[in-house]
Formats: C-alpha cells, structure tokens, sequence
C-alpha cells in the first residue's frame, strides 16, 4: 500500500474548535448549549468543491485512532468516506452549493437518539455502527424536482412511501459495534469498487458487497444534529442541546491506496 497525501480542512461553527494537538492528532469540540441552534467542529478535503471533484475513488483505505469523551453524546460524530449529498458544510458556515444527491457513504457513524437513520427495518439505525449506502447517480439529477415533496415527509402516511420509495434505489449495509467509543480504539476502512471491509483493534466487523460509488470526500466530525425517519413515518428533524462539552480526538490517520492504483 502507499499512503498519499491529505489536505483536511477545518470548519465550525461559532465557539466550536478544531486543534491539532500535535501533528496528526486533532481534538474536536462543540461547547454547551441548547437545542434548536445547529453546532458543529469538522474536518474535511472537500467543501469547497463541486461533488463531480471530490477526491477519492476506490480502491482506498483509511486507518486511524479515535476516542470521545463521553460514552453517548447528543447527535452524531464519525469519519470516513461519503458524498456529502446534502451540502452540510454550509450550515457550518464554510462551503459551497450543491444541489441535493442520493448518499453513498462508507464510514463509522456514531448517533445518540433519537437519531433514525436506516430505511432498512432490518438495520440498526442509531448507536455504534459501520455503515455504507450506495445510490445510483442518475436519480439524483431528478432530486431537485424532488424538493417540492419535502412538505409531505411531515405527513406519516405520506413519509412512510416515501421511505418505500427510498429502499428502491438507496442499498445499505450496518452492523452494530459493541465497544466503549471513550477508549482508544484503532478502525480501519477498506473501500474497494466491489466491497467494504470494516475492522477495530484489528478484527473483522462488517464485510459488505454495498460499496458507495465515488467520487467521494473524507470528513472527520461531531455535530448536535439528528435525523429520524421511522417505520411509522413520523420524519423529525432538529438539533439537541448539549449540557457538556462534546469532544473527539483523532490520531494516527493513515490513508493508503494499492501500489500503482489509479487516484
């Protein structure tokens, strides 16, 4: 393998931070507050770019350790690969407009409730997950029209068609991860154009055939967000307050392709 070269980029939201302790060990924070006001400390190689130049095609791996403070912390943090296929980086303040896209993704993804985020019943949806999710791109040239739907999703039996609809053309894969994510815990992603593999501290967790079609753009984050689309069809948005201080740090990223592979 030869590892290449990264060029993360911080971004946050007021009173948020991002610092790199020492060369290649960073500490991302979010600061207390309520719910209803977004929060976010982010890493990333692709905000200020069109989706059509992010960085990364498989095959790929990505190796790091990481920890949090805090055993379930409200909202979401993770890293790893995806598409960001709802321009997130504006509500940081940072980034630039795309128009919506179907998600691919391979990443570990931390999400305290009431976050549900699989349109898979079979699928864990919030906790301590590996996940992929793979999307054709022809369906997302047809999402800005889709728009004009978003007022049905708070209608439950217009939500749960819709997320009917979803399963048709959005595949995933999801394991739970039995860990304590305030330990140091050593997780390794290897994207490849027929499969993800997924390991911590050096054993297998998840082996998926569902592999996200790139480009795709690397992210490092912890937010205060959340999502829920349930089988009931009761769709939920919104953000959550935040009584302490959120932090994850990161060390010992590694990102590697096959020796003579194509970037």
């Amino acid at each position: 393998m030869d590892e290449v070269l990264i060029n993360l980029q911080p971004h946050m939201t007021p009173d948020s931070r991002v610092t790199e302790i020492e060369p290649g060990t960073w500490l991302l924070e979010i600061p207390t507050g309520p719910g209803g006001r977004y929060r976010l400390a982010q890493l990333d190689d692709y905000s200020q770019l069109p989706r059509r130049d992010f960085p990364w095609k498989a095959p790929l791996r990505i190796s790091l350790q990481a920890r949090t403070y805090a055993e379930t912390s409200p909202g979401t943090w993770g890293f790893g690969l995806w598409n960001d296929p709802f321009s997130m980086a504006i509500l940081g303040g940072r980034g630039v407009f795309r128009f919506p896209a179907l998600p691919n993704a391979a990443w570990f993804f931390f999400a305290s409730a009431p976050n549900y985020l699989s349109l898979d019943d079979d699928l864990p949806h919030q906790g301590n997950l590996a996940a992929t999710f793979q999307s054709p791109k022809w369906v997302s040239f047809m999402l800005p029209l889709g728009v004009l739907g978003l007022p049905f999703l708070a209608i439950p039996a217009s939500a749960r068609l819709l997320r009917r609809l979803g399963r048709k053309f959005i595949r995933q894969a999801a394991v739970d991860l039995p860990l304590d994510p305030t330990d140091w815990h050593s997780y390794l992603v290897e994207w490849k154009e027929d499969g993800v593999n997924f390991s911590v501290d050096g054993d297998f967790v998840m082996q998926t055939p569902i592999s996200p079609l790139g480009p795709l753009g690397l992210v490092l984050w912890v937010d205060n967000q959340y999502v829920t689309l349930p089988p009931d069809g009761h769709f939920r948005y919104g953000t959550l307050a935040n009584t302490e201080e959120t932090r994850v740090e990161i060390r010992n990223m590694i990102v590697s392709r096959p020796s003579g592979s194509a970037g």
